[in-house]
This record gives structure tokens, sequence and C-alpha cells, in this order.
């Protein structure tokens, strides 16, 4: 079958020929539809700092999909049909330690990743665990289903404090901050701002409803909290830039008692001021991942809801041209990108 193969140690991807994947006694395999480029895969693509320490060549990477099972293992049971339209969780648990067996799965000591620690989905076919695997209803279209691991992020973080009534702020107009804003709104936020340096991702963020997209390096929050009539801070903070200015930014406008959800990998020097956390209060929760699988469920059902990130779609391309497509991504002027195989 052809895969996109991280097949040397150097920047790049290369389209190639591989194995099918086997299919065990408990997996699905998987016909793919619809990949969508991460930003993970940029990292692996530019073969950064990062890539460099995680990732084992050769490896097909990719790990944002929607297609349709067209094998089973003898031990799937009937929950899964030949035909089904599914989508799936990249995080494969052991399933037998105590964050496993507690229900914290996303949190096991040895989750295997799909594209980045085992062959992934920028692949004609992808065999995973049927119990990884997430059915797709009719109403959510191959393209939302495509995303639906960044929504994941998006919406694990941004549901981790109750946002009714409160004032938002996101750092990093990335993808998942875009659709963290409009989850926020879609909750019942009553101010949600999103800063970044970034204008097209600024722009991108205004047609997805957010309160103010705020370019930080015009504009400072102390003004923002003027133009809003905010006296007293954010109530909830979703970090998503990894950019500890933006971070130490976020802590000095947070309301005393408010409520940080850090996503975003900062830098391993990054330096805060512990006493504002301290002497605010500031409750800081770390997250990874999506909860499995109740993350799952409620961002099919906010969807289903009339949660709308179509727009955080900006382009598309047939598989042959995936060299374009990781050049637009990589320049920072896009949003999300399908790839349709």
């Amino acid at each position: 079958m052809k895969a996109l193969v991280k097949a040397k140690a150097e920047k790049g991807i290369w389209m190639q020929e591989v194995l099918m994947p086997t299919v065990g006694p408990n997996d699905v395999l998987i016909k793919i539809k619809k990949t969508a480029i991460c930003g993970t895969d940029i990292h692996i693509y530019k073969w950064d700092e990062w890539a460099q320490q995680h990732i084992n060549v050769p490896l097909v990477a990719g790990h944002e999909f929607v297609g349709e099972i067209v094998e089973k293992g003898n031990e799937v049971g009937d929950y899964f049909t030949i035909g089904d339209r599914v989508s799936g969780e990249g995080h494969i648990a052991c399933k037998h330690c105590r964050n496993c067996r507690a229900g914290r799965a996303h949190l096991c000591r040895i989750n295997v990743s799909v594209g980045v620690t085992r062959n992934g989905a920028f692949a004609e076919y992808l065999s995973i665990p049927a119990s990884n695997a997430y059915p797709i209803p009719e109403n959510i279209t191959d393209n939302e289903a495509a995303i639906l691991d960044p929504l994941g992020n998006a919406t694990h973080t941004t549901l981790s404090y109750d946002l009714v009534g409160e004032d938002v702020l996101i750092t990093g107009a990335g993808p998942v901050g875009i659709m963290a804003a409009a989850i926020a709104r879609h909750v019942g936020a009553r101010h949600v701002v999103i800063t970044d340096i970034n204008p097209y991702r600024l722009a991108l963020a205004e047609k997805m409803h957010v309160t103010l997209s705020v370019n930080t390096s015009k504009t400072s929050l102390d003004e923002v909290m003027k133009q809003l009539g905010m006296k007293e801070g954010f109530d909830v903070g979703l970090e998503m830039s990894g950019n500890s200015h933006a971070f130490n930014d976020m802590i000095k406008h947070m309301n005393h008692a408010g409520k940080i959800a850090l996503l975003g990998f900062l830098p391993h020097n990054t330096a805060i001021d512990w006493s504002a956390v301290i002497m605010k209060g500031l409750l800081i929760k770390g997250i990874y991942g999506r909860e499995m699988y109740d993350t799952w469920y409620k961002m099919i059902t906010m969807l289903q809801s009339g949660l709308n990130i179509k727009p955080i779609i900006t382009h598309e391309f047939g598989i042959t041209d995936y060299e374009k497509a990781f050049n637009v991504m990589a320049s920072g002027e896009a949003g999300k990108i399908i790839l349709n195989w």
C-alpha cells in the first residue's frame, strides 16, 4: 500500500510502498479516506530537535483520520460491522496500569502513540485496536471527523473548568486554540479573548466569533481588559501557545482564584512568577490528549448541537500534492489542512 513515510533522519517526508498492516484478533482494519496534518507531523517533517529525540525512522506518520472498517479481528464483537465509518483515538493504552484501571487511560504510563511511536494514518490502510475506533454519526461530515483528534485536545482543555458566564483568555491562535475559543463560546463563556502575533491566524479566529482577537505585539492585555470593562482579571486561562512570555502574561492577568489549563509545551527553562500563582491562589492543570472516551462523546454531541468548526479547515489537497500541503502548513498561513486519499 502507499504511505507517507519518515524514511530518513532529515527534513522531509516521502511517499513509499509499504506492507499492509497486520490485523490482530482485537483490531479493525480501516481504509483511510481523509487525514489531517497536525503540528506534530510538522515537527516530524522538519526533523527538529523534538523529532530527533522522539521519532525512530522509518515511520508512517499521521494520526488524524477518518475512514471505514474493511476488516475486523475474530475477537471483535458486533459493535462494529464492515463498512462502518470511524475515526479513532491515537493513544493506545496498556489497560493494566493504575491509571488505566481507574478510567484515566489518557494518562497511561506506557501509551503507544499512532504515527509517533508506531506506524500511523498517512497510509491507505490503518490497523488499530477496535477499542480505539470511534463510530461517526451520519450528521458529522468526513472533514469534521478527520479533525476530531485536535478537536478533542481543544475539548479536553476547554471543558476542564466551568465556563458559564466566565471571562476566558486563550494564548495561542493555532487550530487547537481557535477551536477552544469556539467551544468556550458554545458552552456559555462571557468574553473569549485569544492572543497571538500571527495576523493570519488571528483573522481566522475572528471567523469563530471570539470576543477579541488580539495581536499582543501591538495591544496589551491591560488595554483589552479596559476595552471590555473587566476589572478583576480573567477567570479561566487556556494556554495553547507553548510560549513562555504568553504564559507569564496570562498569569499576570488572571483573576484571584483563577484556573489555568496548560496544553502547550513550554520550553524547559521557562520561569514564571510563582509568588503570583500562590498569592492569587491559581489552579494550574496539565492537559494531555483526550479523556477516553468522555471527550469523544462530548465533542461529537457539541458538533451535533451547533458547534461550528468548519472555518478552521482552510485547505484541502489530494494526497499526491502532499509536499505542497506540508509546506503550506509549515508556513503558518493555514488552519487545518485535509489530505484526501
